[in-house]
């Protein structure tokens, strides 16, 4: 493919082929493993990137009013943890003069989106409130849908259609035509009864029976929910007013104390088992909340952060409320950071706004506030920028810092949170669920039957009908017939 056509692709794409293996890996996972079906799908979406300069959208090159119509655009999470894409049905009219700007802004929120979060999969969200036959435009439709199938690999996770008008149903059955077996499994239409089986009311607007206000503007662009500024003591409430220095002091010292043990652990594996039980609970008091954050460290050109992904909070059952980042300064110069939190309510995070010096490392302890429980929804966002070394580090300085420095400097990363359900031990979990499942499967079968039983219910009433009408009919046209003979008979006799 690259010896035949390769003035038909980017370069850059080309390149980071040849580089990362997870976007190989997900060509191959969305094509079934069949490795000649995922080449060609690599040669069609290389082509469909350099026909549509994807690598160059920028919010420069687009019409600016694309962006403030609200059609498209990014916001809020699944009950997955997923990301939702947004398209506004009601927004969009049918234009082909505008069809190729539009279809260029579907690929830039993509594409945006991809390289921010590193291509983790979304969960399309088709809002058909409001919508009529002004609003049908299949191809659009089928060109959002070929972004998934066949450009962007393993990008989908489910087609959520809330609301779609009964004067669609015909223009869907010409859209399902259209996705493989796979995809039509992804299709779930929702109303405002059954939608949060899917999205939490946090992340649904008023009219699809959620409590989220957002409301989509532009400039800027929606930065991922992400709430700025967040204070190292959480929103002040009354819990917050009683807690006393010490118990702050004793959470930071806590942190440093994992973070030595962390160390000595790495230079003395061997003799772990020789430590006595009672020493061993007093250094890993913490170990349990923590035992997967080392397993990754993301490296980045700036700092080098620990955990790579996810942040392991417990349930409400658990109590495990605090995790741990830690920062590593890989720069020659002083390295401003900032934490920003989609729920700034739920987190108190110490220090959400400071420096680290070159070569050190520094410790962030998240912890939950009050009776707060962490969700797959939430996330974090680390902002790093390297500053030059006669400048301060204090609150002044940094916040000044953060007005002036460009956004092309800025290195930025995402961390998801991931919530362990029960500590309880494994047998009794399995239980626990067994006696759970026996139960809700004779209950399911109880509601399983009573809706056949109002089903069949309604079918006879239906065939009720339909023989009623049937008679009806047959009355109807035997008096027809005896009307048109008994007229038939008049004339004769008139004439005889």
């Amino acid at each position: 493919y690259l010896l035949d056509k390769s003035d038909k692709y980017d370069f850059r794409d080309v390149e980071r082929l040849q580089q990362d293996d997870k976007w190989v890996e997900n060509y191959l996972i969305w094509r079934h493993d069949v490795v000649d079906d995922t080449l060609k799908m690599i040669d069609e979406s290389f082509r469909w990137r350099k026909d549509y300069t994807v690598n160059d959208l920028t919010e420069s090159v687009l019409p600016k009013w694309l962006f403030e119509n609200g059609t498209l655009f990014l916001h809020g999470y699944d009950k997955e943890g997923y990301k939702l894409f947004w398209f506004k049905v009601k927004h969009h009219v049918k234009d082909p003069k505008q069809q190729l700007d539009k279809k260029k802004l579907v690929a830039f929120w993509l594409e945006h989106y991809a390289k921010r979060d590193h291509g983790k999969p979304l969960t399309v969200v088709f809002d058909m409130a409001e919508t009529g036959i002004s609003h049908i435009d299949l191809d659009f439709v089928r060109f959002i849908v070929n972004c998934f199938t066949d450009y962007y690999p393993n990008f989908l996770t489910k087609i959520v259609i809330f609301e779609m008008p009964w004067i669609m149903n015909a223009a869907f059955k010409i859209v399902k035509g259209w996705l493989g077996p796979d995809a039509i499994s992804m299709l779930k239409f929702t109303n405002k009864n059954d939608v949060q089986e899917y999205i939490s009311g946090e992340y649904l607007p008023p009219h699809m029976g959620g409590t989220d206000s957002f409301k989509y503007s532009y400039p800027p662009l929606v930065d991922d929910d992400f709430q700025t500024p967040l204070c190292e003591n959480g929103p002040i409430t009354s819990e917050d007013e009683h807690e006393s220095k010490e118990e702050i002091d004793a959470d930071t010292k806590e942190a440093g104390e994992l973070n030595e043990e962390q160390n000595l652990n790495q230079k003395k594996m061997n003799s772990v088992e020789q430590n006595s039980k009672s020493e061993e609970t007093d250094k890993t008091e913490f170990k349990p909340k923590n035992s997967k954050r080392a397993l990754a460290t993301f490296k980045g050109p700036l700092l080098h952060i620990s955990p790579a992904e996810e942040l392991y909070f417990g349930s409400k059952e658990t109590g495990e409320r605090k995790c741990l980042i830690v920062l590593t300064n890989v720069t020659k110069n002083i390295v401003a950071f900032k934490v920003r939190t989609t729920a700034p309510e739920k987190y108190r995070v110490k220090p959400s706004n400071s420096s680290c010096e070159p070569g050190t490392s520094l410790d962030i302890i998240v912890s939950l506030h009050g009776g707060f429980a962490a969700s797959l929804q939430d996330r974090f966002l680390i902002m790093a920028a390297e500053m030059d070394q006669p400048s301060g580090t204090g609150i002044p300085e940094l916040t000044q810092f953060w007005k002036e420095v460009p956004r092309t400097k800025v290195m930025e990363h995402r961390l998801r949170c991931h919530v362990v359900e029960s500590s309880k031990p494994s047998s009794l979990i399995l239980k626990e669920n067994s006696l759970n499942i026996a139960a809700k499967t004779n209950e399911d079968l109880h509601m399983q039957l009573t809706r056949l039983l109002q089903i069949n219910k309604r079918l006879q009433e239906q065939i009720d009908r339909c023989l009623w009408f049937q008679q009806l009919s047959l009355v109807l046209s035997l008096l027809s017939v005896t009307v048109v003979a008994f007229c038939f008979y008049l004339v004769s006799t008139q004439r005889s």
